[in-house]
């Protein structure tokens, strides 16, 4: 029993001991293989040599926001890239590669591949670095990464919001010159593909596509840039819903007063300014959410002429109400100047009981106070005064023919009339021009 015991305790103890040998002599032959100490890796491949190629391809995995006022976006990729150094070749009879994470890649050369334009990047590294090394046996490498980066994009906002946003993420080695590396889209513009579920809340995604081309700096040199391009389209129907319906309804809201009665000057008053104040609101808001730039946006000339709308309508009550009360200070002086027999030039008199009826008097009208009455009668009878001169009669008719557009003006209810008419009808095509300039 003694004996089984000892001959087992060292069959396990021999078992142990063979695998923690295998393990070693497993690590001993990676580094063996790739010879990663007999080489120094400061240097690029073929130091010395022609450029050396580096493939990039990227798989966009999502475009994550839009910022109108920071001009920028923020998209997560995996970028890709791929080179030969025959410093890691090693011989291998099934041909098959080998993987590595991260750790390796602090020991061997990679691209120094960085965004150019790019305010903040990082590479994500939940629960571990997202780095993978993929060596083949001839020396070739595939270097992944998943990378989220924000870049500057530069917008114009002359037909916000009906327009199109063209955006890129450069790509660019930092310390080789295109004499020492050269960057090229592995495939063309296969190179770049994208995630089907990509989608953004305002924008739609027409097209993704890829250029590459020399950049010149005065100081170092020429350099392989790498461009991924995409085009946005914003939607429309929210900003119909938040700021063209609601500045359309406003104006129509203003077209109100032309139908309430001159006379109600509180309600004509408050809807003309609670109309101008909304509309400074819908503006405010509006330009809140933008950046300040220095000229004119399509959502601009849509506020600002809907403001003049509301604007002229409430100027519109002040001509009426000005107007009005122009009309009803002159009506006053001739009731004043009827009243009394002082003054008029060239009147006819003529007396009246309350037998006569108005056509009596008219055909009254060329007797004289004397020959209609005595004297003493005077006080008995009622004594009516006509300024019915030849004078007064001929220019009433020459202001008949000759100012009928001042009676137009002079007319409170023609003016509430014809801005029924006026004022929609320059709104709507107001609207025609716009949206078929901009649409």
């Amino acid at each position: 029993q003694r004996r089984r015991t000892n001959v087992h305790a060292v069959f396990c103890s021999h078992i142990f001991k063979k695998n923690h040998d295998m393990t070693k002599a497993w690590k001993g032959k990676t580094e063996q293989l790739l010879r990663v100490d007999e080489h120094d890796f400061t240097m690029r491949p073929a130091f010395g040599g022609p450029a050396i190629p580096v493939g990039v391809d990227v798989q966009v995995e999502s475009l994550d926001s839009i910022s109108e006022v920071d001009m920028d976006f923020t998209m997560t990729l995996y970028l890709r890239h791929y080179w030969k150094d025959e410093r890691l070749s090693f011989p291998s009879t099934n041909n098959k590669s080998m993987t590595f994470d991260g750790r390796l890649v602090k020991k061997i050369w990679v691209p120094d591949v960085f965004f150019v334009h790019s305010k903040r990047s990082f590479i994500h590294d939940t629960t571990t670095d997202n780095i993978m090394l993929r060596v083949f046996p001839d020396g070739h490498v595939l270097y992944s990464m998943r990378i989220t980066v924000t870049a500057m994009c530069n917008m114009d906002f002359s037909h916000f919001p009906l327009d199109s946003q063209t955006c890129s993420l450069e790509l660019e080695s930092y310390a080789y010159t295109d004499e020492d590396l050269m960057l090229y889209w592995k495939n063309g513009n296969e190179s770049l593909k994208t995630d089907e579920k990509i989608s953004l809340s305002q924008f739609l995604i027409q097209k993704f596509h890829t250029t590459s081309r020399l950049a010149f700096y005065s100081s170092t040199g020429w350099y392989n840039r790498l461009y991924i391009n995409f085009t946005l389209r914003r939607h429309i129907f929210f900003f119909l819903l938040q700021t063209y319906f609601p500045a359309t309804l406003m104006v129509m809201l203003s077209w109100v007063s032309f139908w309430i009665d001159r006379r109600a000057v509180p309600a004509r008053v408050s809807l003309g300014i609670t109309t101008v104040l909304t509309m400074s609101t819908i503006i405010t808001g509006v330009n809140a959410s933008m950046p300040r730039v220095s000229y004119i946006k399509a959502v601009d000339i849509y506020l600002w002429v809907s403001f003049v709308f509301v604007f002229l309508s409430v100027l519109e009550y002040a001509a009426v109400n000005y107007l009005t009360t122009v009309q009803e200070r002159k009506e006053r002086k001739l009731q004043k100047r009827f009243s009394c027999t002082c003054g008029i030039p060239h009147s006819k008199t003529m007396m009246l009981d309350g037998n006569y009826s108005e056509s009596d008097a008219n055909s009254l009208a060329g007797y004289t106070r004397n020959q209609m009455v005595p004297e003493e009668e005077k006080q008995e009878k009622i004594v009516v005064h006509l300024a019915m001169s030849n004078e007064s009669n001929s220019s009433r008719k020459r202001g008949l023919k000759g100012h009928v557009g001042l009676r137009i003006i002079q007319n409170t209810h023609a003016i509430d009339k014809y801005s029924r008419l006026i004022f929609p009808g320059t709104y709507i095509f107001f609207n025609l021009i716009y949206w078929s300039v901009f649409s």
